[in-house]
């Protein structure tokens, strides 16, 4: 396969690590999560980061907030990212790498979805309130649009040109996103 890196990029909870889990699976390929590198970060630091909700903790906005004054974190995730990548037959979620990322064949893949959404999807996944949803995601979105916008210059959500497949998550489920994904990715491995 022509795609030695796949990269799946989108807000929280737009479904990025289920598909992304998927998609590995299917093509043998490694899978690596932007966001549970941070929480090795985290963890060296002596926070407590069991569970999947840990960024929807006040631990983990604290953490987020040390992120923002200290672009090392993000400088030193997003290394070992392209390590990574660079290796080859991994599939990654990730906010950067599609726009910082500049070796090999890979393809990018952009997950959109509602603040509504997200937050449904965050109430069930980590078992927390509709409102409590809500609060978490803004407050995540708008310190994560200041973060890269000042690493990188990046847009979240807004500069979806470096992407090779934009796709909105809201009504669709983990079945037929991975059929679209697959497909796409098939479709490439014969062109390039």
């Amino acid at each position: 396969m022509r795609a030695d890196a796949i990269f799946i990029s989108g807000m929280a909870s737009s479904g990025k690590s289920t598909l992304a889990k998927m998609v590995a699976e299917k093509y043998g390929y490694r899978f690596f999560a932007g966001g549970d590198v941070l929480k090795e970060m985290a963890s060296d630091m002596g926070y407590n980061v069991k569970g999947d909700d840990f960024w929807d903790t006040d631990a983990g906005m604290e953490f987020l907030r040390k992120r923002e004054k200290d672009e090392n974190f993000d400088k030193k995730l997003d290394k070992k990212l392209i390590e990574l990548a660079e290796k080859g037959k991994v599939v990654i979620t990730t906010w950067t790498l599609p726009w910082i990322y500049k070796g090999g064949n890979s393809v990018s893949i952009w997950f959109g979805a509602s603040p509504k959404v997200r937050a449904e999807r965050m109430t069930k996944r980590d078992k927390i309130s509709f409102d409590k949803a809500v609060k978490v995601i803004k407050k995540r979105d708008k310190k994560n649009y200041e973060i890269y916008k000042k690493m990188y210059g990046i847009l979240l959500e807004k500069d979806l040109a470096v992407f090779d497949l934009v796709i909105n998550t809201d009504l669709l489920s983990p079945e037929p996103l991975f059929k679209i994904i697959t497909c796409y990715i098939d479709t490439v491995k014969k062109t390039r």
